[in-house]
């Protein structure tokens, strides 16, 4: 039960942080926060991801190329342009290594505007913190693992971040309905969608990409949306309004 609710706490903190800071944030600006917070949730981002922390900045870039491209040969993980998921991980995480670590350029459209924090990247990159948060991770179920099953879900957390953005560029432009022709493959994953944030929403988010509600139909829920109004009510973020 103890490593059910650790895991289940990590998958959505790790979640959270990533379509909450990461992509709402970061990459489309969907709301606006004073530096305190700004930086608040940067830190939550570390803690949360953990050994798969994601730049916020490299991030942002291939979102946004993502977007302007979407479902293109030079969209930076259509899965139509891959045999399999494994494939398309793997080519992601090359193009944002290079952006990572600055070895090419993105172009300007797709530059600034995302937050930055040079310490906490470097924390965050380094092989010491990847190692200390995995180490702990097998700590954990070291200590309350009570059957051999549970540890098949070990590796799960090594990968959270990465893991989280294939499922939804994956399933997210493959399976699913359409409630917009937005000339790509983008679809909505009902009832999938609870189990990543709103994430699987792309047919809606990729109609209205600056919209911070990714539900469009009044039988669809974003889960991340209500905490954001919430945050909005307590002045911790101030929501953009969508032309």
């Amino acid at each position: 039960m103890i490593i059910l609710l650790f895991f289940l706490c990590h998958w959505f903190l790790s979640l959270f942080s990533q379509t909450f800071f990461l992509h709402r944030y970061s990459s489309h600006k969907m709301f606006k926060m004073e530096p305190f917070w700004e930086k608040f949730f940067y830190l939550i981002l570390l803690i949360s991801q953990g050994s798969s922390f994601l730049n916020p900045r490299a991030y942002a870039i291939l979102h946004r190329m993502h977007h302007a491209y979407s479902d293109t040969e030079k969209d930076p993980h259509s899965p139509h342009f891959f045999k399999d998921v494994f494939g398309m991980m793997i080519a992601t995480k090359n193009m944002y290594m290079n952006y990572l670590q600055f070895k090419i350029q993105p172009e300007p459209a797709f530059q600034g505007n995302y937050p930055e924090w040079p310490v906490v990247d470097k924390i965050g990159n380094s092989c010491l913190w990847r190692i200390t948060c995995g180490l702990f991770y097998i700590g954990f179920y070291l200590v309350f693992a009570n059957h051999w099953w549970l540890f098949i879900l070990l590796p799960i957390h090594f990968l959270m971040g990465p893991l989280h953005g294939a499922i939804v560029n994956w399933c997210g432009h493959k399976y699913g309905y359409s409630n917009h022709d937005n000339e790509d493959h983008s679809k909505n994953s009902l009832p999938w969608d609870f189990l990543l944030m709103g994430e699987l929403f792309q047919n809606n988010h990729h109609k209205k990409p600056n919209s911070p509600n990714f539900a469009s139909k009044w039988w669809e829920f974003d889960p991340t949306y209500p905490v954001m109004k919430v945050l909005h009510w307590m002045k911790i973020i101030k929501i953009r309004k969508v032309q």
